[in-house]
């Protein structure tokens, strides 16, 4: 099967890699910038292009794995041809290549990437769906040989499993960001904070997240609380530190209430 890469992001890198070693052969990368094309295909050693019109139209599936936003207008400026086009989105219907393809899917691969860090892709849950049975049978085969962990899902499921990997990754990875600039003002370093970092993921194989809740606003402690609002000069951060505080501690009691 020859494929080719429309991206050559986090997401395409990633997944173009983690293709090339299950025995696909990645035909051409596509990128705006000449500068990204070359550099992925040069890890690929494929060809390469940043012209649309350049696109090579035998390919047999053409992976679109571009910026959400983006998606539409490089779908509608996208050469015709007979290859199964599929993108890696999470909250974007597998209708937006409705009108441009007659065969279409998604394969998104549930996992945050960056490029200097490598990924077990056989461990990242790979979400599919396609227009006509056959490439969906075509998806989960393709979809199997990346990852142990495939499963159909409509765009509407989908959709909401991407609301909450946002909540759970890149509002978390922000916090850790915060967290990191608490410490770093008062001269410490933010490895002070891994061992405990570490730990609060690692319960979440083995307790439920309500289980694992620790901290006084899940105690309640208001004199805690208060005093920690006090220290935070910054407005949006006392925001937040109040807002997810009183949250967590409705949830708390409401989850008391539940037993």
């Amino acid at each position: 099967m020859k494929v080719v890469f429309i991206g050559s992001g986090n997401v395409a890198t990633h997944l173009s890699v983690a293709m090339q070693k299950a025995g696909y052969a990645i035909g051409q990368v596509y990128s705006r910038s000449e500068a990204n094309a070359r550099r992925l295909a040069g890890r690929l050693h494929c060809d390469r292009t940043a012209r649309m019109g350049e696109i090579i139209s035998d390919a047999e599936l053409y992976v679109f794995a571009v910026k959400d936003d983006a998606l539409p207008e490089v779908i509608a400026q996208m050469p015709a041809n007979n290859g199964l086009w599929i993108h890696t989105a999470g909250s974007v219907p597998m209708d937006v290549f409705k009108g441009y393809a007659a065969r279409y899917g998604v394969l998104y691969p549930l996992q945050t990437f960056s490029k200097n860090r490598d990924t077990d892709f056989r461990r990242v849950p790979c979400l599919i769906e396609a227009c006509l049975p056959e490439d969906e049978t075509r998806l989960q085969e393709i979809a199997g040989r990346l990852s142990d962990q495939v499963q159909r899902l409509s765009s509407g499921k989908r959709e909401w499993v991407h609301l909450a990997a946002v909540f759970a990754c890149n509002f978390s990875n922000h916090m850790y960001a915060l967290a990191g600039k608490l410490v770093r003002e008062q001269g410490l370093s933010t490895d002070l904070l891994l061992p405990l970092t570490d730990e609060t993921a690692a319960k979440l194989h083995t307790l439920s997240p309500a289980e694992a809740q620790t901290g006084p606003a899940v105690r309640g402690d208001r004199h805690i609380l208060d005093r920690h609002l006090a220290l935070l000069s910054d407005p949006p951060m006392r925001e937040i530190y109040q807002l997810i505080s009183n949250h967590i501690y409705t949830e708390t009691k409401n989850e008391q209430h539940s037993l």
